[in-house]
């Protein structure tokens, strides 16, 4: 079981101190955590699951992402619990526990990167390292009611993390505090210190908004709110995205089904996308891990043990087309945005699952979740 009997976010707690220096450091005197994905000089990583434990052995380097905040002036002080093979949007893990969500504990913290997002909730650390690859810092982070970013793709360096899905994989992090969260980001990104950029347009995605179970005012009307108070409202404009995405991403035609269109998000060009990228998800992750899964068949978790093994039956078949998807999505939301444009979708639908509520019961949330998140992961934008 993890050692946190309280909020049960860590897996196992150690010191990793940073380097004396002469200078005021960025990240000084703060506290951090690391999902239990990323390499540790001397302790094995788990990949959230005990049969992955121990299998492999521990680590001989630490991942470059942990050494550059520690070069920060920051203090590690342990590893967190993730998903199972951080395969999981909700975060429950039946080995180690499913990590308390400090907002809501009768409910799911999201994951995979449920105990950084914890741990940073709860005030245990005061900023924490995870990794999002179709959405797992971004729905942590809105679970559990602090802040996740999810940078560009392959701005950080991935080096000393389990892979999962190379082609979306990113470095991601956590804070409770917004001038926190951009000091680790400066840290990380290497970004010299300058002046914020003003956003040239921010354009809400009326349809996105109108999928959420929360009314569409109590979203929309504050952030243009706060658009009007910082940069005035003539920056805010409005779009339909899944028109724009029919029209500019004509490689999805391919994924398009009677499933595609459903009466209750009216969503077919977003799911379509969601299905393609889906399918390089399964592919990679078979790739990277069906070996191992094939030979040990590990002890995984419910809901868990279907997408596995789900994707282990992936095949190439629509892999290229997939990626033309890819880079069409991405030509057109650069077309649409810009250099400093913002494009304004919400992360998730509603509040958090009940903990251990039937898989199957949630299968439609996390597809129709997905439409939205996969946006980020196949243009390979931050958000």
């Amino acid at each position: 079981m993890a050692i946190d009997s309280h909020y049960g976010a860590f897996m196992e707690k150690f010191l990793l101190q940073p380097s004396p220096s002469p200078h005021q450091l960025p990240l000084h005197a703060l506290t951090f955590a690391v999902k239990d994905i990323f390499d540790v000089d001397g302790y094995v990583t788990g990949f959230g699951n005990p049969d992955w434990a121990r299998t492999h052995p521990a680590a001989t380097s630490t991942a470059p992402a942990i050494l550059a905040i520690l070069r920060g002036g920051a203090t590690c002080v342990g590893k967190t619990v993730t998903a199972e093979m951080a395969y999981s949007i909700n975060g429950e893990n039946k080995h180690y526990g499913t990590p308390r969500n400090p907002c809501v504990p009768d409910r799911v913290p999201g994951g995979s990167s449920s105990g950084s997002a914890v741990a940073v909730g709860a005030k245990l650390v005061d900023f924490a390292l995870g990794t999002d690859t179709g959405g797992s810092v971004r729905v942590s982070a809105s679970y559990c009611g602090i802040l996740g970013f999810r940078p560009s793709h392959g701005a950080i360096s991935t080096a000393g993390v389990i892979p999962l899905v190379q082609t979306f994989d990113t470095v991601g992090w956590f804070a409770r505090d917004p001038v926190i969260l951009n000091r680790v980001g400066q840290v990380l990104l290497q970004l010299p210190d300058v002046d914020l950029v003003r956003p040239s347009q921010i354009i809400i995605a009326e349809d996105c908004f109108r999928l959420s179970d929360i009314p569409n005012d109590r979203v929309t009307q504050p952030l243009v709110n706060s658009v009007e108070k910082l940069f005035g409202g003539h920056l805010v404009k409005h779009a339909v995205l899944e028109d724009y995405v029919k029209d500019k991403v004509p490689s999805l035609k391919q994924f398009f089904s009677k499933g595609n269109v459903d009466q209750e998000s009216n969503m077919p060009s977003l799911e379509a996308l969601s299905s393609a990228m889906r399918l390089i998800i399964g592919y990679e992750f078979k790739n990277n891990h069906g070996e191992w899964i094939s030979t040990v068949k590990p002890d995984l978790g419910p809901g868990i043990s279907e997408r596995v093994w789900e994707a282990l039956r992936t095949t190439d078949e629509k892999v290229d087309v997939c990626h033309s998807v890819k880079t069409e999505l991405r030509a057109a939301l650069i077309a649409l945005l810009g250099d400093f444009g913002v494009l304004a979708i919400p992360t998730v639908l509603r509040p958090p699952s009940k903990l251990q509520t039937d898989p199957t019961l949630l299968e439609n949330f996390c597809d129709r979740t997905f439409s939205l998140l996969l946006i980020a992961s196949a243009s390979g934008f931050c958000q």
